[in-house]
């Protein structure tokens, strides 16, 4: 079959991760030869066995019973030498697929956020699961069925060769027609499955994206329009899958015409040579033979058919599957990059001429200066979009600046290691993270050598043990997906313990008290005073109230410090933070 050229690139890289089992590889094709010459040695068998029946007081019973035997001892090696050929292909369908799922986890881990960010997670999910999950029955279908039908085509030729020249050109003659059909609806039903492996993915990212966000759904009787939107999608799929599976399922049923051409082909110019040589040039065992190879011959034509569609749908998400592992990595720190230690962090944070946007089109931070010296508070306020959340990202080098420069403790954030510069920051967002584990791992995260003491006096600072002891297992209790049960102020509690076990020389808080009740922000309020005593912190807030004691405040809009200084400064100014400030505190 003349394959699609947009699989040729799929194909070899399949191939670079079978070599690795080239040996189960070659011992699995040495046992499809030695399958498929027992299996065709048998319709021999039974046509000897035919010959030595025929004729009135001439059925040989002994010799007969022999060839019985010696079937019955084929065709149990036979089935042995299937056994240990399908737990070959096990071994190297599900060895690929381990493989392919590994790469595609470690490739997420090396993407850089603005790939996650750009994709639907759901997408994403959908590649790592249900399109290798595709790819593997394909591929499990092609190496227990491929192989030993190609094999099968080309032995049954070679016994029917020994056998009639005649018959044989008879099913070579019409076996072209079998093949031009297979090729041709399977090439047509490529660009289907890609359609409803891609419509898959845009049904799995709604459903992650609305069970995520149920909460929200419902708060917002959003109900009738996501399972609108979900039936939109559900229809498309329903449709593209209906026409890739109607068409790919032509492949049988017009192969299978066009070989019963090819055992009605053998049948009548075979039983003609018989009669009218009077079984001198063919025999009635020989007949039967060859009608059983014809048989033979055929059916891994409707095997091969079926494999050939599965490959086609197996490609197309082992595709996909690579469109994820070839994504472009984050850009990797140089060799001779610093790395960071804590002791050598001053504070000092100088952002010169950076310009950044998320899309060309765009254009967010433009002409950002900023000189920080240590041990300065920083808060960072404006209105939602005007680029507070974006400084933060890059500082920490989630996104890299389109041109300026970011240095911390004198030297250019880009020469030096990311890993040794976010450890030198603790954050606090208002997106709080958890794993699925013990509230002691989830706190000693950032910290794993951390003592039980430690972590229960960073429990305290952060006023969380009180709530931590009322759990059924106190700091032994196992967390379910982000947090579980935990309301969302505790979630984040958690996560101001988790910065203040560890302590790093600069702190960024973005929101980090947004989920708090009044009363415990007050403590946590002083908590933050201690924990900021001698460190550079950046302080995100709408709450302009959580801010008034910063050293330096940060009034941004439209990707622009407009104004800057203390509370009062800006306050006795009357520009932009007054107004802000008079609309969240005026009576």
């Amino acid at each position: 079959m003349k394959k699609n050229a947009n699989s040729l690139p799929t194909v070899k890289k399949v191939l670079k991760y079978l070599a690795k089992y080239r040996i189960l590889f070659a011992i699995s094709l040495v046992l499809a030869v030695i399958i498929v010459g027992f299996t065709l040695y048998i319709p021999i068998l039974v046509g000897e066995a035919i010959d030595l029946a025929i004729g009135k007081g001439n059925v040989d019973f002994e010799q007969i019973f022999a060839i019985l035997i010696k079937i019955g001892i084929i065709s149990g090696i036979t089935a042995l030498l299937q056994w240990i050929m399908n737990v070959c292909n096990n071994r190297i369908t599900f060895g690929i697929v381990r493989r392919l799922r590994r790469d595609a986890f470690k490739k997420i881990q090396e993407l850089p956020l603005s790939y996650i960010d750009s994709n639907p997670i759901g997408d994403t999910i959908s590649r790592v699961i249900g399109d290798v999950d595709q790819f593997t029955d394909g591929l499990l279908m092609g190496f227990s069925q491929l192989f030993t039908g190609v094999l099968t085509i080309l032995g049954t030729l070679a016994f029917m060769l020994s056998i009639n020249l005649s018959i044989t050109l008879v099913v070579v003659v019409v076996t072209p027609l079998s093949l031009f059909v297979a090729a041709f609806i399977a090439k047509s039903t490529h660009s289907l499955f890609k359609k409803q492996s891609e419509t898959r993915a845009e049904q799995t990212a709604l459903i992650d994206e609305m069970i995520g966000e149920h909460k929200t759904v419902v708060a917002f009787s959003h109900e009738d329009e996501a399972a609108a939107e979900f039936d939109e999608i559900n229809a498309r799929l329903q449709k593209c899958s209906q026409k890739a599976v109607f068409y790919s399922s032509l492949t049988n049923p017009c192969t299978r015409f066009v070989n019963n051409l090819v055992y009605a082909g053998v049948a009548l110019v075979g039983a003609l040579i018989s009669v009218s040589s009077g079984g001198a040039a063919l025999t009635v065992g020989a007949l039967t033979s060859l009608l059983n190879y014809a048989n033979q011959y055929t059916k891994p034509f409707n095997e091969i058919s079926g494999v050939i569609t599965e490959l086609q749908n197996a490609l197309t998400c082992a595709g996909r599957v690579f469109e994820l592992i070839d994504a472009p990595s984050e850009i990797p720190d140089a060799p001779d990059a610093h790395v960071l230690q804590n002791a050598d962090v001053d504070g000092r944070v100088c952002i010169e001429d950076v310009e950044f946007s998320y899309s060309p089109d765009r254009e967010l931070i433009k002409d950002f200066n900023l000189s920080i010296e240590n041990g300065q508070r920083v808060a960072i306020v404006g209105p939602t979009g005007c680029g507070k959340t974006t400084v933060i990202n890059l500082l920490m080098r989630f996104y890299g600046v389109d041109s300026g420069k970011i240095e911390v403790s004198g030297i250019e954030t880009r020469d030096i290691t990311r890993s040794s510069l976010r450890r030198s920051f603790g954050m606090v967002l208002q997106d709080t993270w958890l794993k699925n584990a013990t509230i002691r791992d989830n706190i000693a995260m950032g910290k794993p050598d951390a003592t039980d003491e430690e972590i229960v006096a960073a429990a305290k600072s952060a006023h969380a043990h009180s709530f931590i002891r009322q759990l059924p297992k106190g700091y032994d209790t196992v967390l379910g997906e982000d947090g579980g049960a935990l309301s969302q102020g505790q979630k984040q509690l958690l996560c101001i313990a988790r910065v203040l076990l560890c302590l790093p020389p600069m702190l960024i808080l973005d929101e980090a008290t947004s989920s708090i009740d009044t009363r415990t922000e007050m403590k946590i309020q002083d908590a933050f005073a201690k924990m900021m005593q001698g460190r550079t912190s950046f302080i995100v807030a709408h709450r302009l109230s959580t801010i008034k004691e910063a050293d330096v405040i940060l009034v941004m809009n439209n990707g622009r410090i407009i104004e800057k200084g203390d509370h009062r400064e800006l306050l006795d100014r009357g520009g932009f933070y007054a107004e802000l400030w008079n609309s969240q505190f005026e009576s």
